[in-house]
């Protein structure tokens, strides 16, 4: 749960050694540039080199036409590559329209190949109907339109009974629609057309020269086969296009990305009479290191900071964790990274998170089921999502396993249970009365578990922060633990243990006086920061404000504890939800009947439940956990040369806005 520490180093040299420098910052993938406003008091004298970057264009031209072929360029170290600007800019041009004519073409026949199959299903409905289309539709004193129309739609036609142009001729039917025509006088077509339009009838466009739906459907084969043939050579084309140019082509491209990584860094570059001045964060482990190959630059001068004596500046961040809790940055990263001085969540996400979706999705083959399709997302796809699915999956297995459940199967281990825990059957029946209220009681359990926990990391980060007054006074600092945790000991020890604890010493000192501290957290917390101003300037208009706030924080103690219950309420859910799928199963009967109904009915329980649990625990972790302790405002830190902070513009996902739609669960 930290960050990896940083350097500022602030560089400074003559104008003619400035390409060595960028292309060794560049290079090294371990140099993230910054603002020099925000590093030099005086920056009376700094110029910008305004340096204009056209290498993105040409690197989105490159990926555009390599997509439109079907495959995806790779960035490779270019080896004996010595290829410069106006090369490359070459290449690309020469690469694009190459391959513009060829992708052009192949969009085109798959178009048509798509249209073909489309007009093939469509006259399916209309063979065997002994009609020809060619006779119909050169009738001079009607005007036929074939198509399909609704199932309901065509039911509504008998309230056009009275409107003797208003008729459909069906000739076939499927599960949702008629296939037919309807025919109009030309006087009459405009009125005909737009009440069969307000009957959702889709039109099927028939050439004149069509004939029988055999023939048209016999003419559109021929056509297909054509098209297809037509795609394979250009498809023979490309692929052997493809031969020759991709190891060429990605090397250009990862020069492309080397050139741009390099423009990036003269962005942040000003000039200072005839020197210039670049500042930047390099890890701390690395910076003995960069530093000593920057000496062999001539000229060169620079000044090495601690990242800690510059928070004010925002210093980069790498997160640094554990294989398995380095899964979960996926799910901080998306909240927001950390600070520099604030505590990496990363590891409390892995625990929670995963713990969690064991206990709602407890299921021995689902679970198994959810990480092999994980890792599938993961191998294929290189979904990070994929990665979290594998662990999260394992988890509901174990679970599964103490809830006795195998694809809904709820005694399908009841002989395992018996011989490794002694019971009479399986060690934990959901479904009953009794179970049902542990549930209940466990899920509060959890949850007043996990939001203490949450403050005591509140504690520690704001204490690496130096915020003495969230970290002692606040509703999640020592105050706020107290009072809550005493206050929860105190309830359950009276009221279920029999312990009578709730004396009034109990209550003043452990509950009284850290719900005042609560009260009183902004001139206490001035007072112990030793600010000037430690009272508030209105104490009325304070002690007023401070009561709603304290009311605020006792009800949401409450509510955020209770919000723990959906961990239990998931565990019936999946129970009531198989239960269905087997009532279901029995009602259709037979074997295959049966077998069908229960893979059926686990599929959509599996695909529901996952994503129901997925954003459901997120919304814990975000909600109940991160809203104690975690700001996650800081700058992310990645510096490799392709993903680096300055090769491409980072967005911050607020996945949390869209997980609040789902509070309604």
């Amino acid at each position: 749960m930290s960050v990896k520490q940083v350097k500022a180093i602030s560089i400074i040299g003559l104008m003619s050694e400035l390409n060595k420098v960028v292309k060794f910052c560049g290079d090294s993938q371990m140099f993230h540039p910054d603002d020099e406003m925000d590093f030099y008091s005086d920056t009376q004298n700094f110029v910008p080199l305004h340096n204009k970057n056209s290498y993105s264009e040409y690197i989105g031209q490159l990926e555009n036409s390599a997509e439109l072929l079907g495959f995806k360029l790779d960035y490779r170290k270019p080896k004996d590559l010595n290829a410069g600007e106006s090369a490359v800019v070459k290449y690309v041009s020469y690469f694009v329209s190459k391959t513009k004519g060829l992708a052009e073409r192949k969009l085109d026949l798959q178009q048509k190949i798509d249209s073909c199959k489309r007009d093939i299903e469509k006259v399916g409905h209309f063979v065997g109907s002994n009609i020809n289309f060619t006779e119909v539709l050169q009738c001079e004193f009607i005007t036929p339109n074939f198509g399909r129309m609704p199932t309901e739609s065509y039911d509504k036609l008998a309230q056009y009974a009275e409107n003797p142009y208003v008729l459909f001729f069906p000739y076939t039917s499927d599960s949702t629609h008629y296939w037919g025509a309807y025919f109009a006088p030309p006087e009459q077509k405009e009125e005909v057309d737009r009440i069969f339009s307000s009957l959702y009838f889709e039109k099927f466009d028939i050439p004149k020269s069509a004939g029988t739906p055999e023939q048209y459907k016999e003419f559109l084969e021929k056509q297909l086969d054509g098209y297809e043939q037509e795609l394979e050579e250009v498809q023979y084309k490309i692929d052997d296009f493809l031969d020759d140019e991709k190891e060429k082509c990605c090397a250009y491209y990862s020069k492309l990305q080397e050139l741009d990584s390099y423009n990036e860094i003269k962005r942040y570059v000003y000039k200072y009479n005839k020197n210039f001045v670049l500042v930047g964060w390099i890890p701390a482990d690395k910076a003995e290191d960069f530093t000593k190959q920057l000496d062999n630059i001539k000229s060169v001068e620079y000044s090495v900071t601690d990242g800690k004596d510059l928070l004010k500046l925002s210093p980069p961040v790498i997160m640094k964790n554990p294989p398995f809790v380095r899964l979960y940055e996926f799910f901080v990263k998306m909240y927001g990274m950390p600070s520099y001085n604030e505590i990496d969540p990363t590891l409390f996400v892995a625990v929670t998170y995963t713990i969690f979706f064991g206990i709602m999705f407890g299921d021995v083959g689902q679970g198994l089921v959810l990480a092999i399709v994980g890792f599938l997302m993961w191998k294929f796809k290189k979904m990070d999502i994929g990665k979290i699915l594998v662990p999260c999956g394992i988890s509901g297995m174990i679970f599964g396993f103490l809830y006795g459940s195998v694809f809904g199967f709820e005694h399908a281990l009841d002989g395992i249970h018996s011989a490794i825990f002694g019971t009479n059957g399986k060690l934990f029946e959901v479904m009953e009365a009794d179970s049902i209220n542990l549930i209940i009681y466990g899920s509060v359990v959890i949850g007043f578990i996990t939001i203490a926990a949450s403050m005591i990391v509140n504690i520690f980060s704001s204490l690496k922060r130096k915020d003495l007054e969230n970290a002692l006074f606040s509703a999640n600092g020592v105050a706020g633990f107290l009072f809550y945790v005493s206050l929860v000991v105190g309830l359950v020890c009276q009221m279920f243990l029999g312990i009578p604890v709730m004396n009034p010493v109990y209550i003043i000192l452990l509950i009284a006086i850290p719900l005042v501290a609560i009260f009183l957290k902004e001139p206490l917390g001035s007072l112990i920061e030793k600010k000037k101003h430690n009272e508030p300037f209105k104490w009325g208009e304070y002690c007023m404000q401070s009561f709603f706030e304290v009311f605020e924080v006792c009800l949401s103690y409450v509510t955020n504890t209770m919000s723990f219950l959906r961990v239990g309420a998931y565990i019936l859910v999946h129970a009531g939800m198989m239960l269905v799928v087997f009532t279901l199963a029995e009602m259709v009967g037979g074997v295959i009947g049966y077998t069908l109904i229960l893979i059926i009915g686990n599929g959509i329980v599996m695909a529901l439940e996952a994503l129901l649990v997925a954003i459901q625990v997120l919304r814990l972790d975000y909600y109940e956990v991160f809203s104690r302790f975690y700001i996650g405002e800081g700058k992310s830190g990645e510096w490799s040369k392709i993903n680096s902070p300055f090769s491409r513009k980072s967005k911050k996902i607020i996945f949390w806005r869209i997980i609040s739609c789902w509070n309604i669960f």
